[in-house]
């Protein structure tokens, strides 16, 4: 099965997810966070960097709950962000 390649707006989000994650760990180390979700430091490391910009459903919901994130903000916050590239403005969470 191929593959469909990534719009410029989902790498975009992706990487505004890895953000609000590397924001969330704030002085955590990426190796604790990661053991604490049940994923390796590279899947962090590539999640946090963009490289994985659509990590699976459970990976996400195990960081999330390892850095005590609800899923409604982490949805909330990515698309407010989308919605402020698309009106060219910036909008705090």
């Amino acid at each position: 099965m191929v593959r469909v390649p990534l719009s410029p707006e989902e790498r975009q989000r992706g990487e505004r997810f890895g953000a609000l994650l590397r924001e969330a760990r704030g002085e955590r180390s990426m190796v604790d966070v990661a053991a604490a979700a049940g994923v390796s430091a590279e899947t962090l490391r590539k999640i946090e960097t963009g490289r994985a910009p659509t990590p699976a459903f459970f990976t996400v919901a195990a960081l999330a709950h390892a850095l005590n994130l609800s899923l409604d903000d982490l949805a909330t916050a990515c698309a407010a962000d989308a919605d402020a590239d698309a009106d060219g403005q910036a909008l705090s969470a």
